[in-house]
């Protein structure tokens, strides 16, 4: 799962989502010295991936993706959910999409003392593109994996993946749908231990 299912599987608490949203910069133990809130959102990012990377229909989704984007296909796989879970946003929560994004950026800003200097590079390209709210479209999908090629150096070529999306568009859906429910169900009970 990308950026937006990780911090709307992260409940209501703020600093959760951070710890959830910076977790992939974030090695090892290192994780110890953030505030408990955002320890906790870092823990739930990892039982995400390990969920997520395991999941049969995840990586059916991948297995589709493999022989053009290799080992990037997984990548690709997390924004194409992501893309799923923007389009279909008012199935999942009560607030609207551009809302949430907004409260979510706002609150990266009360909190950025305690965010990741890969957070703070980040921030700005992230709001000013708005990309929470961006990865409803096909095309806004299409400009982050340029984005995600331009780190990259182009090594994935992910930048085409946008044509497989529309080709397995019903296909990626349905997935994403099932998978979604039983990731949505395993991070309630993973919060609840946390």
């Amino acid at each position: 799962m990308n950026f937006l299912a990780h911090i709307y599987l992260s409940g209501d608490n703020d600093l959760i989502k951070i710890g959830n949203f910076m977790a992939d910069g974030i090695r090892g133990h290192d994780y110890l010295k953030f505030p408990k809130e955002v320890m906790k959102g870092i823990l739930l990012h990892r039982a995400i991936d390990t969920f997520t990377d395991a999941h049969p229909i995840f990586r059916q989704s991948k297995h589709r993706l493999h022989e053009n984007y290799g080992h990037y296909s997984g990548v690709v796989i997390d924004i194409f959910y992501d893309h799923f879970l923007a389009k279909n946003w008012a199935n999942y929560s009560d607030e609207p999409l551009e809302d949430f994004a907004a409260n979510f950026y706002k609150s990266l800003e009360t909190h950025y003392d305690i965010t990741t200097e890969k957070t703070k590079g980040m921030m700005p390209y992230m709001t000013e593109r708005n990309w929470l709210v961006s990865y409803a479209t096909v095309a806004g999908i299409g400009m982050i994996l340029f984005q995600m090629d331009h780190r990259t150096k182009n090594q994935g070529n992910m930048k085409t993946a946008t044509k497989e999306l529309q080709q397995y568009y019903t296909e990626f859906e349905e997935e994403f749908t099932l998978f979604f429910e039983e990731l949505r169900a395993h991070c309630k009970e993973k919060l609840a231990i946390l």
